[in-house]
């Protein structure tokens, strides 16, 4: 753990506009096909939504059953997110994301082929290595070659990537459930909805041969001449030399030791990515994104009307990410995590109203898709981005992986305990919980987290070395 490596993201990153010019539409068209990345994060961790309640019927589940069927791909996700930055390191990001492609075609396969419950989590948990290890590599590959003035927004693709993918799941989990009678889903159905995962992520292997390797990493691993060559694609060959010797500085600086991580210098800023990744997660986020089906059947609606509210749920999360893009550089991390912790904790408390009251109309949905609104504005995209950019250069990818494990941890004991949850505690006091997470993790924006907008990442180091 202590051994010294090398961090993925610089504590300089590449500028291409030094350059005489910069070739913004290729950046734009590699950033988008790493995206893809994020798209299948997203489908398939929001895939077993529609399957969740079919499986219980086939494999006669219980609870807790239900509970390692939903949290089952997540399990992955942390070995998966945890070796992704060595694997990086060693192989090269692109390699990296070739393999992410490969696991995600595979453990599609195997999930829609299962005899038993034991097959069903083996295959979803070698998922959820690919998952794990997309949503380490992909942002950093893409903070790799962007330049500096629109790194944000092109970071901010991958976040976007997770939302389509969700909302594509829901749409394609209902066109799949209407296909046949309950029956027919109980038997087949889900198997369609879980293998599904495979077309796209067919998809995204062929583009990938498309995609270069980050010049970062071939720059540090001494294949200076690729590096070059792929940077004078973005660039002048000027601006390259410059950027490459930039790299090569940072890169000499970035030498330290894991334990640097809890020196009192960086305590405050690993509190804070800890805090956000476990705050994100407590919302219960993920338990809408999972469950939502079953939600709204327990609200008293249909099993079609139930899929058809998954929709409406997806759209509303694609729709307010872009409120998210267009923001976080203008309002601000701080401001926009408060306004959404708020308006989470509201909306929670007024969906437990709903199940207290037994309301069987529209407001347990209305309640959720404020609450869904709220949280891609805000804690949906701004923890990774904080994640990545408060930490010091020279132990950055380090710390990021604290960070990145965290929020699948989280997510894991999330999707484990909402069935056991929600059976034993009913939906009103499970969404009350979540609503007193969310405001707890809206006190502690306010007294904790220092606003990082329009700050170069040197700036945000010096603070933490002054106390500020």
């Amino acid at each position: 753990m202590d051994a010294p490596t090398r961090s993925p993201i610089p504590a300089h990153p590449i500028d291409y506009e030094t350059g005489s010019k910069t070739n913004l539409g290729l950046i734009v068209f590699i950033t988008s096909i790493t995206a893809i990345g994020g798209l299948l994060f997203g489908y398939d961790t929001a895939v077993i939504s529609g399957a969740v309640g079919f499986l219980e019927t086939h494999f006669s589940l219980t609870s807790t059953q239900t509970g390692w069927a939903g949290a089952s791909v997540i399990l992955g996700c942390v070995p998966g997110a945890m070796c992704a930055g060595f694997l990086s390191d060693r192989f090269g990001r692109k390699t990296v994301l070739i393999l992410c492609a490969v696991i995600y075609i595979v453990s599609g396969v195997a999930s829609a082929i299962p005899q038993t419950f034991s097959q069903l989590l083996m295959a979803r948990f070698f998922g959820g290595l690919g998952v794990g290890a997309s949503s380490m590599i992909c942002p950093v590959y893409i903070a790799e070659i962007s330049p500096e003035k629109h790194r944000g927004r092109l970071c901010a693709l991958f976040q976007l990537g997770i939302v389509i993918g969700i909302f594509v799941v829901f749409f394609t989990n209902l066109l799949i459930q209407r296909m046949g009678d309950t029956t027919w889903n109980t038997l087949w159905g889900w198997r369609w909805m879980l293998g599904s995962i495979s077309l796209p992520s067919a998809v995204f292997l062929v583009l990938l041969l498309a995609v270069p390797e980050s010049p970062r990493w071939l720059a540090v691993n001494g294949q200076m001449d690729l590096a070059r060559r792929i940077l004078t694609k973005f660039t002048s060959a000027a601006a390259a030399e410059k950027e490459l010797s930039q790299v090569l500085a940072a890169a000499a600086e970035e030498e330290g030791h894991f334990g640097e991580l809890f020196t009192p210098a960086y305590q405050r800023p690993l509190l804070i990515a800890v805090a956000l990744a476990i705050f994100a997660q407590f919302s219960g986020i993920n338990s809408v994104i999972y469950y939502a089906p079953e939600i709204f059947k327990s609200a008293g609606g249909s099993v079609d009307s139930a899929f058809a509210s998954t929709v409406y749920i997806g759209g509303i999360n694609l729709l307010f990410t872009f409120v998210a893009i267009a923001c976080v550089d203008r309002a601000g991390r701080k401001l926009l995590l408060i306004i959404g912790t708020a308006i989470q904790a509201l909306s929670l408390a007024a969906a437990g109203l709903m199940f207290h009251i037994g309301h069987k109309g529209p407001g347990v949905l209305i309640c959720l898709m404020a609450f869904i609104a709220a949280f891609a504005m805000a804690m949906g995209p701004i923890p990774w981005i904080m994640i990545s950019e408060i930490f010091p250069g020279r132990i950055r990818g380090r710390a990021s992986s604290v960070g990145v494990f965290t929020i699948w941890a989280a997510d894991c004991v999330v999707a484990f305990t909402f069935p056991v949850l929600n059976k034993s505690l009913g939906g009103a006091r499970t969404f009350w919980i979540y609503g007193i997470c969310s405001l707890a993790s809206m006190i502690f924006v306010l007294l904790f987290l220092p606003e990082t907008k329009g700050r170069t990442l040197e700036e945000i180091e010096a603070s933490w070395k002054h106390g500020a």
